[in-house]
């Protein structure tokens, strides 16, 4: 197959669907780690056609779901200066700090700005050397390398009022976290093709040979979320453990070579607090000693900043599996994307904002 509506065709589905039902015996739960898998789940009705014994939970695979509290309010301190700009992706921009968000900000009088790449904003600093240009660098490793490349440039062409908010974080910590709780029920992993495009999927062959759980790099349309699952499913009936490749006509073993150099280059791992989960250790990036000129955290010493999620929100549980959006008391209530309690509900990768988009008049909220 080599075009999008091959992997939406009906008969295709239909095929993979009947396979999988032909295949499952046992019960099973498996869990997509990528906020856009979650979404192709939700839109296309994915469940639909997988068989009763097969139950789907949905990861902490959103970047704006996971940026913790913290780092939204050093956001808000930072873009509040009268000689910044800071500029985000537009999904950061409405993410509920333990006050305001940055849309309260440029509402009152903050020069908060949405851009399309960390590029935009490098371009911006050279155009305004009297303004101390900020990007609110967030994402797993899809991310990175563009922010990476942007410190380089930035470097490159002598600027000084540029840098970076960074909350990098990366996946494979993320699936070791989960499967090391007490609580977890998963038992098989489809991991983000996105992410394993840059990073391959060598990461994931210890995570399967410690807690002998298969994980199924996938990709990102209706065939291959079902064809993921089918592998996985396969491969639990079969009492086998591996890392298997879907997303093959994309993902290679090794990755982009390039882009991890450049990583390893501009950024250190360090632990990074997620949220609603916790800190999780080396699962995150942080910008080396020798870029330290373009960390804003550095450049602003905005300090240590504590904060508590609303009592309402249970971002945390839907994030790890333990519960659905509809779960929550709040869903559709108190939180809607207009007025979002938790960062899940805002974002497009988030799976309240799913459920709310796609589900919303099927549940009882």
């Amino acid at each position: 197959m080599r075009f999008i509506d091959e992997y939406r065709d009906a008969v295709t589905i239909k095929a993979i669907s009947m396979q999988l039902k032909a295949v499952t015996k046992k019960p099973w739960v498996i869990m997509e780690i990528c906020g856009g898998q979650t979404h192709t789940i939700i839109k296309y009705n994915i469940e639909e056609f997988l068989p009763p014994q097969i139950t789907i939970v949905h990861g902490p695979g959103c970047p704006v779901c996971v940026t913790p509290l913290e780092m939204i309010d050093k956001a808000i301190n930072i873009a509040s200066r009268a000689d910044v700009i800071f500029t985000s992706f537009g999904d950061m921009l409405r993410v509920p700090g333990s006050k305001d968000d940055l849309l309260t900000v440029k509402a009152n009088g903050g020069d908060v700005r949405m851009v399309y790449s960390p590029l935009d904003s490098v371009n911006l600093a050279e155009k305004n050397p009297e303004k101390k240009i900020v990007f609110f660098g967030v994402g797993f490793e899809t991310t990175a390398p563009a922010n990476a490349m942007a410190i380089k440039e930035a470097a490159r062409r002598g600027l000084k009022n540029f840098s970076i908010l960074c909350s990098q974080v990366l996946v494979p910590p993320a699936i070791e976290a989960l499967l090391s709780s007490e609580n977890s029920r998963v038992q098989g992993f489809l991991a983000a093709g996105h992410v394993c495009t840059v990073m391959g999927f060598h990461e994931y062959i210890p995570l399967v040979e410690k807690f002998n759980v298969p994980i199924v790099v996938t990709g990102f349309e209706p065939a291959d979320i079902l064809q993921g699952i089918l592998m996985t499913v396969s491969q639990l009936e079969q009492n086998k453990c591996e890392v298997e490749n879907q997303y093959s006509r994309v993902v290679k073993k090794e990755g982009n070579a390039a882009a991890q150099n450049l990583l390893k280059d501009v950024f250190e791992t360090i632990d990074r607090k997620w949220r609603g989960i916790g800190t999780i250790p080396k699962s995150g990036y942080r910008i080396r000693e020798k870029y330290s000129l373009y960390d804003a955290e550095k450049v602003f010493d905005v300090g240590e900043i504590s904060a508590n999620e609303s009592p309402l929100c249970i971002a945390g549980e839907i994030l790890q599996g333990y519960k659905k959006p509809f779960e929550c008391s709040a869903f559709g209530k108190e939180c809607t994307p207009e007025h979002p309690v938790g960062a899940p509900m805002v974002s497009s990768e988030g799976a309240c904002s799913a459920y709310y988009r796609f589900k919303k008049n099927e549940l009882t909220v």
